[in-house]
């Protein structure tokens, strides 16, 4: 029994016909670009799914510094006291042309949330912030009202 040669019995494809067929660069990058972004919303919903409980936000923070990073590169420390107390400082990073550089408060948790008042800072608003480990000793942590950023945590 012979055995057909598959290569002969192909049907020829016109150089005008390939180059339709043809993945345009801009088309792949696009669908390279959608992967990457669904990634990115896969990684969100982790992040919001690891959101710390309050038992852990008290475990992490109760007499430690965080310092927060700035947009302009620095870090702004805030030390939380084991007594409820929390206490900031801007001068490192010039905050004293903004608003007081120090200033105190008190901080508590209520449900899962990080919860803050300060004397003078934001005119003595309270504010409370979601918590999520990002691995390390990396928080990300979300304002009520919506602004986000990331924290270190220290000693």
């Amino acid at each position: 029994m012979r055995i057909p040669n598959i290569l002969s019995m192909a049907k020829p494809i016109r150089r005008e016909e390939a180059m339709e067929r043809a993945v345009h660069p801009i088309t792949r990058l696009a669908g390279v670009l959608a992967t990457l972004i669904a990634i990115g919303s896969l990684a969100q919903a982790a992040i919001a799914n690891s959101e710390m409980t309050g038992s852990e936000i008290k475990a992490a923070v109760s007499g430690k510094r965080i310092f927060l990073k700035t947009p302009f590169g620095g870090e702004f420390p805030l030390y939380y006291r084991e007594n409820g107390k929390v206490d900031g400082s801007g001068k490192a990073i010039g905050l004293g042309r903004f608003m007081k550089p120090s200033d105190s408060g008190r901080w508590w948790v209520q449900g899962d949330r990080l919860c803050q008042q300060w004397r003078s800072w934001y005119d003595g608003k309270r504010f409370c912030f979601t918590l999520a480990e990002q691995g390390g000793n990396t928080l990300l942590w979300t304002r009520d009202d919506g602004l986000s950023g990331r924290a270190r945590i220290g000693k």
